[in-house]
C-alpha cells in the first residue's frame, strides 16, 4: 500500500460536554486517582529492550523518592476502580512492577504493570491523553466487535485495559511458520472478517502492529481471532482504503495467506458471516450505538476535505445516495450502519470489490 494513502498525523479532537454525558450515562466517565500529566513528571528513563535485545521504543521511567509512593497508591487504586469495585481491600497485595513512556504514535501512552504478589500473576494498563477518535473507536469496538473492552474517562485522562495476544508483526516474525495447514485457512477466515469489521466501521491504519492475535485451543484444533488495540484512526482519514487491513503492505502476508487458503465462494461467506453479525450486533444495542451516533454527528472528529473524499468513496462503493449527504463523520457512520442493517436479509448487495 502506498503511505501516501495516511495523510499527515491526525491531531488529537477533545471530548466534548455531550460525549461527556453519554460517557457518564454508560459508566465509563469516573473519577480517577491520577492524571496523565501525573505521569509526565518523571525524572529520567532508560531503554526497554525486547527478549532479542532490540529497542521497544519504550522507556523504563523513574521518579523521585517523595512521589514515587505516591503515584504507585494512585495507580493500584485505578487498577481496582478499572478491574475490581473500587474497593481498596486488594491494595496490599498489587505492586507496580514498572512504568513505560512511549513516544511513537499519536497517544504517546504510559504503560503500567500491575503484579499481584500472592500468585505472582501480572497484567498492564495504559494511562493516555484523552482523544474523542480514541474513545469513539474503544467504544464501537466494544459494541460491534466479538470483545469486550473496558476503559475510563476523566476529565483528560484515558485508563485502557490491555488487549492480550501476539502483535500482528511479531506473529508474522515467529509465529507464523508454526501454524498448521488447517490453522492457516482459519486464520485466513479471521482476517477476511476481521478486514470487514474495520472497513464497515471505519477503523483505519490496521496495519500488522495496531492489532494482535489470539489463539483459542479447543479441544482437536486451534482456532484464530484479530482483535485492534489502537483506535486513533477512527472515522478520521478520507481514502476509503485506509480502512482496509488488506490494503497496507505490512499485511501483505495475511493477503496472501488468504489468496492461497481460501476460494472466492468462501471469503464471500465469511464477508457476508461478518456482516450478517455486525447487523446483529447494531439491532441488539440498538439505543446504545444511537446515543453514541448522535454524540459522533455533532461533533469534529476530522477535516471537511476528509469527510467529503469519504463519502463520495462509500458513494461509489455502496451507489447509496444518502452518503452524498453526509455532513460529518457520525453521519457518514450512521448511513454506513443503516446500509449494513438494511441489507441484513439480502447482503449479497453488499460486496466488496
Amino acid at each position: 500500500m502506498d503511505e501516501k494513502l495516511i495523510s499527515k498525523k491526525k491531531p488529537p479532537f477533545p471530548i466534548n460536554e455531550k460525549l461527556y454525558n453519554y460517557l457518564t450515562e454508560y459508566n465509563r466517565n469516573i473519577k480517577i486517582p491520577v492524571f496523565y500529566d501525573d505521569l509526565l513528571r518523571f525524572d529520567g528513563g532508560v531503554e526497554v529492550y525486547d527478549k532479542n535485545g532490540e529497542d521497544t521504543l519504550w522507556i523504563r521511567v523513574y521518579y523521585s523518592e517523595h512521589e514515587r509512593d505516591e503515584i504507585d497508591l494512585s495507580l493500584k487504586r485505578m487498577y481496582m476502580i478499572l478491574h475490581g469495585d473500587g474497593t481498596e481491600d486488594s491494595l496490599p497485595f498489587l505492586t507496580i512492577d514498572g512504568i513505560d513512556y512511549c513516544t511513537f504514535g499519536n497517544s504517546k501512552p504510559f504503560r503500567v504493570k500491575v503484579r499481584n504478589i500472592l500468585n505472582d500473576n501480572h497484567t498492564y494498563l495504559y494511562v493516555k491523553k484523552a482523544d474523542a477518535s480514541r474513545v469513539y473507536g474503544l467504544e464501537l469496538e466494544h459494541i460491534l466487535s466479538p470483545n469486550n473492552i473496558n476503559f475510563l474517562v476523566y476529565k483528560d485522562t484515558l485508563i485502557e485495559e490491555h488487549v492480550l495476544g501476539i502483535p500482528g508483526d511479531q506473529f508474522l516474525v515467529e509465529n507464523m511458520d508454526s501454524v498448521s495447514v488447517r490453522g492457516k485457512k482459519r486464520l485466513s477466515k479471521e482476517f477476511v472478517k476481521f478486514n470487514e469489521r474495520c472497513m464497515i466501521r471505519l477503523l483505519g491504519d490496521m496495519r500488522s502492529y495496531n492489532y494482535v492475535i489470539v489463539a483459542s485451543y479447543d479441544f482437536d484444533q486451534v482456532e484464530y481471532r484479530m482483535r485492534a488495540m489502537d483506535f486513533d484512526q477512527q472515522s478520521y482519514e478520507g481514502n476509503l482504503k485506509v480502512y482496509f487491513p488488506q490494503f497496507f503492505k505490512e499485511n501483505y502476508p495475511f493477503v496472501k495467506m488468504v489468496t492461497d487458503n481460501l476460494q472466492e465462494e468462501s471469503i464471500e461467506q465469511y464477508k457476508k458471516e461478518e456482516r450478517s453479525a455486525i447487523a446483529r450486533r447494531l439491532r441488539g444495542a440498538q439505543d446504545r450505538v444511537n446515543d453514541l451516533l448522535d454524540c459522533m454527528v455533532h461533533d469534529k472528529i476530522s477535516t471537511v476535505n476528509n469527510i467529503n473524499q469519504l463519502k463520495m468513496d462509500l458513494y461509489e462503493y455502496t451507489r447509496d445516495i444518502k452518503f452524498k449527504e453526509c455532513k460529518s463523520m457520525g453521519e457518514i457512520l450512521k448511513v454506513a450502519f443503516a446500509f449494513v442493517t438494511r441489507n441484513y436479509e439480502n447482503v449479497n448487495a453488499y460486496i466488496i470489490h
